[in-house]
């Protein structure tokens, strides 16, 4: 599948006295580093289920592992990044049975609004962009590898597969959440605990079988159409290889889905899925996680529709430290706003303070686990200041404005 458009990165002189990159893994609780220390870094980040347009909350997510990219850039490294699209589950089947369209004509409508909000944010798209619909053939090929001591087929009106829980040696290990909290949230995002049949009740889905008025496509196991986690194990795979450097999202997705996929990888394979696994966090409105369920959204779309300049809605996202939850009010926008003309402002003086500190300064923090908001207070500073060198030397910043933090302050 198509993604958006590569922005234009400026390119920057070398500082290798910066430090390495270094993140927060979800899997150790610690800041470590990562990367290769040279060549090409893997990166694999979920992507949507279009059944509605991107709010806030994702495109913290989808700002965040940008952010990663451009600092792996600078250290020289070259970037494998993948993205998955869930354009066929049942969210999206529901809303479309809902609104009588056509499932693939709403999947594609908000493919399209998604790629064309990222392209506004100064996001760099992946290198491969794939549509579960598309990786069908990759997913069934990964399906036949299982032997029945990893899958089953639940005796029923409907037999769908199952991957056995127990075969995976260090499923928890993620989460860290004990037996009922793992239930609990297996059956709020999107899991069964309670079917009957099932061998385990943390047992999961990994082929539907066809159902009437449902798509479905044929396969080893029979018709019908991939469980959720099947998919990310199966296009990671693909396109980056058994092992790759980060698996990333936000942090809802930790339990099931990455526990999920990363057991079902190390079962095919052997080896672990990802060596860092690295979550957003959540992004409220109004005192409640901003949901699509809860529709308490603040839509990427609409505020540009209003006239927000998507360079001030960037770095209100930039405000928060990608790791931490957060809560959106419409005053933060505001703030981002009059930000980012005094940045402007401050770029187009006729003298202006000396730069290199304040990239020097924007570089350590964005290596030390991301820190935005400590990059965007450097740069707050050297705005404020006065200028002692011409005018023309704020260039060097600007363009490390863009290549660092994704931030253009040229014309919109």
């Amino acid at each position: 599948m198509q993604a958006w458009p590569h922005p234009a990165i400026p390119s920057l002189l070398p500082d290798p006295t910066a430090g390495p990159v270094r993140i927060f893994d979800s899997l150790t609780d610690q800041v470590t580093e990562v990367g290769p220390s040279s060549g090409t870094a893997r990166l694999y980040v979920c992507g949507i289920t279009p059944y509605d347009a991107t709010h806030l909350g994702h495109a913290a997510t989808y700002v965040a592992f940008d952010l990663l990219q451009r600092q792996w850039r600078d250290v020289g490294l070259n970037v494998n990044y993948v993205q998955n699209i869930t354009d066929v589950d049942d969210p999206l089947l529901e809303r479309a049975r809902a609104t009588g369209e056509d499932w693939q004509e709403l999947a594609a409508r908000e493919v399209q609004l998604f790629r064309t909000d990222m392209a506004a944010l100064n996001v760099i798209p992946p290198a491969d962009y794939v549509g579960v619909v598309e990786a069908i053939p990759l997913i069934t090929e990964l399906l036949a590898t299982y032997g029945e001591d990893a899958i089953y087929q639940l005796d029923d009106e409907y037999p769908d597969w199952y991957f056995r829980a127990d075969r995976a040696p260090h499923l928890g290990e993620l989460s860290k959440l004990g037996p009922e909290e793992s239930l609990r949230l297996f059956g709020e995002r999107g899991g069964d605990p309670d079917r009957a049949g099932k061998q385990n009740p943390l047992d999961w889905l990994v082929w539907r079988a066809a159902r009437p008025d449902e798509p479905a496509w044929d396969s080893p196991l029979g018709p019908g159409r991939p469980g959720w986690h099947i998919e990310c194990t199966a296009i990671a795979n693909r396109f980056l290889g058994q092992t790759f450097d980060v698996e990333g999202g936000g942090s809802d997705l930790i339990f099931p889905h990455h526990e999920m996929s990363a057991a079902e990888a190390e079962v095919a394979f052997g080896v672990p899925f990802a060596k860092v696994y690295a979550h957003a966090g959540m992004v409220g409105y109004e005192g409640e996680k901003m949901s699509k369920s809860l529709g308490n959204l603040v839509l990427v779309s609409k505020l540009r529709e209003a006239g927000e300049d998507p360079m001030a809605v960037r770095l209100v996202l930039l405000s928060h430290h990608w790791h931490e939850d957060w809560s959106y009010d419409d005053a933060q926008l505001q703030a981002a706003t009059e930000r980012l003309t005094r940045w402007r402002e401050a770029a187009g003086r006729e003298t202006v303070p000396e730069v290199s500190s304040v990239i020097a300064a924007v570089r350590t923090a964005m290596r030390d686990n991301l820190d935005s908001p400590s990059a965007l207070a450097a740069i707050d500073e050297w705005a404020a200041s006065d200028g002692e060198e011409p005018g023309a030397g704020a260039a060097d910043l600007v363009d490390a404005i863009d290549a660092l933090l994704g931030v253009r302050l040229g014309n919109r």
